[in-house]
């Protein structure tokens, strides 16, 4: 049986999975939330869920389309879950960087 698409946040979202698909890199939507900071129960006070995971490369990748003042709390999550989970490999795509891969491998022609 056919496994369904993802109801993607945003459509530069689609774009990268049908990057992905179209070389064969396996990938998962939004399958881990780290937990940033934990009040004094330990209960969370901040948390972080990247939009991808690729297994084959154990590398986390966050699409960023939005505001300056965003991608600035995007930078500052990515900050602290180095610091909480130093394993974790996270690369951020901006918009230039879709609009570049919709450019090069017309990302709309694949979907």
């Amino acid at each position: 049986m056919p496994v369904a698409a993802p109801a993607f946040a945003h459509e530069s979202e689609r774009d990268v999975a049908a990057l992905l698909e179209s070389y064969g890199v396996r990938w998962e939507y939004e399958p881990t939330t780290f937990v940033l900071d934990t009040d004094n129960h330990g209960r969370p006070r901040s948390a972080f869920t990247p939009d991808f995971y690729l297994p084959d490369f154990d590398t986390y990748i966050e699409v960023t389309t939005l505001r300056q003042s965003l991608v600035t709390a995007k930078h500052r999550k990515i900050r602290r879950l180095g610091e909480t989970h130093p394993g974790v490999r996270v690369k951020l795509l901006y918009r230039r960087d879709i609009q570049q891969l919709d450019a090069k491998y017309r990302l709309a022609d694949v979907a």
